[in-house]
């Protein structure tokens, strides 16, 4: 059974400071769960390059859903951008990325904290 579907709603969309969520493996891409999102492989590969490339990231920002988002914060294990009142968060642990988005009538901070306890879930589970 894949608990990723449950824990991207329980913990992340039933805040209601998270409007999408996904997980997907880092080494592979391959999209384990998603709610309210929809990205393919070219877009998976974006966000690990933006790990790989911090500096660029925090230089350059991202792209995503046709719209360019600035980099509030970058290091190695989490991307933080905004667009217009929305955001892009993305998390890594050691074997998946999270992507999260919130928008205008969302707070940030609840979003992102959402998804570092997440992270920090999935990262005491050994993932």
């Amino acid at each position: 059974m894949n608990p990723f579907p449950k824990l991207l709603e329980g913990s992340l969309i039933d805040t209601k400071h998270v409007e999408s969520a996904a997980i997907f493996v880092a080494r592979t891409g391959d999209v384990r769960a998603a709610s309210n999102i929809t990205f393919g492989p070219e877009q998976t590969q974006t966000f690990l390059d933006a790990f790989k490339q911090v500096n660029v990231t925090r230089q350059r920002g991202l792209d995503f859903r046709s719209k360019h988002y600035t980099c509030v914060r970058a290091d190695k294990h989490s991307i933080y951008t905004k667009c217009e009142g929305h955001g892009l968060i993305l998390v890594r642990t050691a074997l998946y990325v999270i992507v999260a988005t919130y928008s205008q009538n969302m707070y940030p901070s609840i979003c992102v904290e959402a998804v570092e306890k997440l992270a920090e879930y999935l990262r005491e589970k050994g993932n």
